[in-house]
């Protein structure tokens, strides 16, 4: 049987625009075309960013007013990208997955625009997601061990370790206790009682600085793999059970955290230590908000909301199963029009007006358009090819965003007996291409169940961030990853999907003929850059952030990137920011 694949994500059609800017030098004059259209506000970029920018500036300055968002891709939403299987009627998440601990992280802002648009948070927590599903079949996280790095393929079921973003209540992770969880590694067993030490032992405690302070300036500038050699004097063998741990979350290799990051969000070996914040409140709160096709719902919520043409409305939960009558989202006759596979190419001020040149990503036509406000919700990094007035100092410090190459790949699986049969709904893959593997999130709302029988269909989520762990500058790393990123093939993905599935879930009975289609999310510029103190200070890293944000003219910035932040709530703040700077 022949599976249905599709690659979607980050095309490198969608790019063509502006890798022929960055890397050959091609610039696009408008000066001598004619103005084709003429809008109150244009946007570059139509995720999550982009479309909050529109709605913030309706409501400050009116629902009559004329808005263009433009994006290369084919798709609104930009990272909050859906994936739909239409054989089995299930969904999928492309990129943007979830709401990151909002209690902990959401301004006003963000908990005013989800009312607005009828999401209520504690409904996940009550009624959409299933807390018992997986515990009740006994299913638990396992850890995989591969041929290659450890002499045998071994599945490890029962962790008992704290994840970062945990959507599993305590109690519910039907876990082994750690000494025989570690018991069972293909480990030496001086290895397997470093580990437990690790995770248990008070013995490194810094005491030899004399406050938190001095502790907290020593571990912002080793990463997590010195404090592992240099604190605890763990093997290589040992220091490789993190290998591909933090990539998911931070997009980074063990060697690239800096030791404190890693100790805010639950990494082990800190317990015997003081401290200033113990842990992240993301480790503080369940991390079950998520629709069916992750944040795409709420970016399907701002459309409707924006251009009320493209469905018949209805409340929030409709929106999972809502048609979306695509032709309306460049329709004249409305005030917010969504243009997608065109690209900015150019921004420039005049006195009174701003000039954007725009290309159609298949004819490569280019023509003009005068806005009076524009706002830049794209990348960072692209902004210094297309803004015309930016100083180089600006310019500089927007591309030291340089974002997270990272593949997230929706999987629909003809059932998911293996694995209730091998009693896993979770992998860590240490060393294997996919780092995490797992069934999806048990949410239903609006009409969509979650498969409860494990004989029936269900979507699993794989995750592939490579990583340049010997590169200790994290902007470097991210640089040579995406290279070996961008040498993959459609069927490079397949077959390491597929070698993937096999080899961890084989044991429990699973074929290739269990997967019946699959879609490749491929974000060669996914997460955003975070603040990193290995590569400069939180002094230093504020500074460039503010700085690469400036107003100019009439052209505001927005994205998560604004924040150096990748989360939704950082952009839909970054969006409310630079509204309120016309």
């Amino acid at each position: 049987m022949t599976i249905k694949f599709q690659i979607d994500g980050q095309t490198l059609p969608a790019a063509q625009a502006i890798h022929s800017m960055a890397f050959s030098g091609k610039s696009f004059d408008i000066d001598g075309l004619e103005v084709q259209e003429v809008y109150d506000l244009v946007i570059a970029g139509a995720g999550l960013s982009g479309l909050a920018t529109a709605y913030f500036y309706q409501q400050r300055f009116g629902r009559d007013k004329k808005i263009l968002i433009i994006d290369p891709l084919a798709h609104f939403g930009g990272h909050a990208s859906r994936n739909e299987f239409n054989s089995e009627a299930r969904l999928g998440y492309g990129g943007s997955e979830s709401f990151q601990s909002p209690k902990e992280n959401f301004s006003k802002v963000v908990h005013g625009l989800l009312k607005e648009l009828g999401i209520e948070l504690k409904k996940f927590e009550d009624n959409y997601f299933d807390h018992e599903l997986y515990f009740k079949k006994g299913l638990s996280r396992g850890t995989f061990f591969d041929q290659e790095h450890f002499g045998q393929d071994k599945l490890v079921t029962g962790d008992p370790t704290a994840w970062v973003s945990d959507d599993v209540k305590p109690g519910h992770l039907n876990a082994k206790s750690l000494e025989a969880f570690f018991g069972e590694f293909p480990f030496s067993d001086i290895d397997k009682k470093e580990l437990l030490e690790l995770f248990t032992s008070l013995r490194v405690n810094l005491d030899r600085f004399k406050s938190t302070d001095e502790r907290e300036a020593y571990l912002k500038k080793i990463s997590y793999t010195e404090f592992l050699q240099n604190e605890w004097n763990l093997s290589d063998q040992a220091i490789g059970y993190f290998n591909q741990r933090p990539v998911d979350f931070f997009g980074l290799a063990p060697s690239q955290i800096p030791a404190l990051d890693a100790g805010h969000y639950g990494f082990p070996g800190f317990q015997g230590m003081k401290l200033a914040h113990e842990i992240s409140g993301a480790l503080s709160e369940p991390y079950v908000y998520h629709f069916p096709d992750g944040n795409s719902s709420l970016a399907r919520l701002l459309v409707r909301a924006l251009i009320p043409e493209v469905s018949q409305g209805g409340n929030t939960e409709g929106i999972i199963r809502d048609e979306f009558k695509l032709d309306q989202l460049d329709n004249s006759s409305n005030n917010v029009r969504i243009r997608l596979g065109h690209s900015v190419v150019s921004v420039k001020n005049n006195s009174d007006n701003v000039d954007v040149g725009v290309i159609q990503g298949i004819t490569q036509s280019l023509h003009r358009i005068k806005a009076n406000h524009v706002t830049l919700a794209c990348f960072n990094m692209v902004i210094p090819y297309i803004l015309k007035d930016l100083k180089a100092d600006q310019a500089e410090a927007l591309k030291l965003n340089v974002k997270v190459p990272m593949v997230y790949t929706s999987v629909l699986l003809k059932n998911w007996k293996p694995w209730v049969k091998l009693g896993v709904h979770e992998i860590y893959g240490i060393n294997t291409f996919h780092s995490r593997m797992k069934l999806d999130y048990p949410v239903s709302l609006g009409g969509y169940e979650h498969t409860v029988d494990e004989n029936k269909p269900i979507v699993a989520h794989l995750v592939h961030v490579p990583s340049v762990p010997l590169e200790k500058d994290a902007r470097a790393a991210l640089r040579k990853a995406r290279k070996t990123f961008f040498a993959l093939k459609p069927e490079d993905f397949q077959a390491h999907i597929i070698k993937d599935l096999t080899r961890m879930l084989g044991p429990g009975g699973f074929q290739e003929s269990d997967i019946l289609e699959i879609c490749v999310n491929r974000w060669s510029h996914g997460y955003s850059y975070s603040a990193n103190t290995l590569v400069e200070t939180e002094e230093e890293s504020t500074k460039l952030m503010e700085l690469a944000r400036q107003k100019v003219g009439r052209v505001t910035i927005a994205n998560s990137d604004a924040a150096w932040s990748a989360y939704a709530h950082s952009a839909i703040d970054e969006a409310y920011r630079a509204v309120g700077e016309f």
